[in-house]
């Protein structure tokens, strides 16, 4: 016997799968620039997210990497460097 795990939907528009494949567009536009999820059997299968909203999360999530490599360097041994050595 195999347990269905429960996953909430992290969005505020929902379609299925089926309506996806009918109109992919009049999805998106009734979502009105938002991320819509795509639902199979009342769960969330994947999202549909517009361009800028991907750009947008793509670049928060280099933001959030480059931190932590500051925090993780932050206490490094410090090399100076003559920018005509380079």
């Amino acid at each position: 016997m195999t347990m269905e795990i429960i996953r909430p939907i992290l969005a505020d528009n929902a379609t299925s799968i089926t309506e996806l494949k009918k109109n992919p567009m009049a999805v998106i536009e009734q979502a009105d620039g938002f991320p819509v999820a795509v639902l199979n059997r009342n769960q969330p299968v994947f999202y549909c997210i517009p361009a800028d909203a991907y750009e947008l999360l793509m670049d928060k999530l280099e933001d959030v990497e480059l931190a932590k490599l500051v925090v993780e360097r932050r206490d490094q041994e410090e090399i100076e460097v003559n920018i005509n050595d380079l």
